[in-house]
């Protein structure tokens, strides 16, 4: 089965998931979340996977990060990796660890050489333990970060260069037209909302709302320069049914199939 759009899992879905006769419908699971020994969660993603293809998806890489990456995690990663078969891999641009203590968070990080320099040994380091090409996801940003060298497509085009790495493009996130689009292997939507005190001018990548209009316009315009890849809605807070996020998944389903008959056409 090729993989067209996705849905992050959740387990509260799980009856729903596994029966759902979506044609391309794939899960992408966060690999933290399943780095256990054994249990009813994995024996949950063992049963998905009979059914679907998966994508991991990682937050704890902390690929930015000064310092190197924790091996134990690592290796977890590996072993599931391993045991799973997920046909794409994935973290991000960002750090949350640092003198042994994780951060609930994908923190920010002055794009200077060596922070290039940096994030490509660890991304290196990634992909050699893994044995495999990762894909990296471009974070949301909040605030103004001074003493940068690079621009951000700039950045990601030199780690590419440097690595080999993928990258994994969520469209709610950043503007995108500069960026290398022959390393873009998966593309990621979400929802926004308003801040509280500010409004519009400060909006919330906080995944807990449909996709926004504009941010199906720009998925449309992306794909419109990339061509075919995986896309996966997303959801972690105030999740509905599953019938209501299969609704916007098909969305992007269309969304797809609509740019592959134009490319054809053209």
């Amino acid at each position: 089965m090729r993989p067209t759009a996705g849905l992050g899992f959740k387990p509260v879905h799980f009856e729903e998931a596994i029966g759902c006769p979506a044609a391309g419908l794939w899960f992408e699971v966060h690999a933290e979340n399943y780095m256990v020994a054994g249990g009813p969660r994995l024996a949950m993603l063992e049963a998905l996977r009979a059914e679907r293809p998966l994508s991991l998806h990682g937050v704890g890489l902390s690929l930015a990060g000064a310092e190197r990456i924790d091996a134990a995690h690592l290796a977890r990663l590996r072993n599931l990796a391993d045991r799973f078969e997920p046909f794409l891999v994935s973290d991000h641009l960002a750090w949350s660890r640092a003198d042994a203590k994780c951060l609930p968070d994908l923190l920010p990080f002055p794009r200077t050489l060596e922070a290039l320099r940096t994030t490509a040994r660890n991304v290196d380091t990634a992909q050699e333990a893994l044995g495999r090409r990762i894909l990296i996801e471009n974070p949301s940003h909040y605030i103004p970060l001074p003493g940068h060298e690079w621009d951000e497509p700039d950045f990601l085009a030199e780690l590419v260069r440097r690595t080999g790495c993928g990258l994994l493009i969520d469209v709610n996130n950043i503007w995108v037209s500069a960026l290398p689009f022959a390393a873009i292997e998966e593309i990621h939507v979400a929802g926004h909302r308003p801040d509280a005190l500010l409004g519009d001018a400060l909006l919330i990548d906080a995944h807990d709302s449909p996709v926004s209009e504009p941010v199906w316009d720009l998925l449309s315009r992306l794909l419109a320069n990339t061509g075919d890849l995986p896309v996966l809605l997303e959801r972690d807070g105030k999740v509905p049914r599953f019938t209501e996020l299969l609704l916007e998944r098909d969305r992007a389903a269309a969304v797809l199939t609509n740019s592959r008959e134009l490319a054809d056409a053209c």
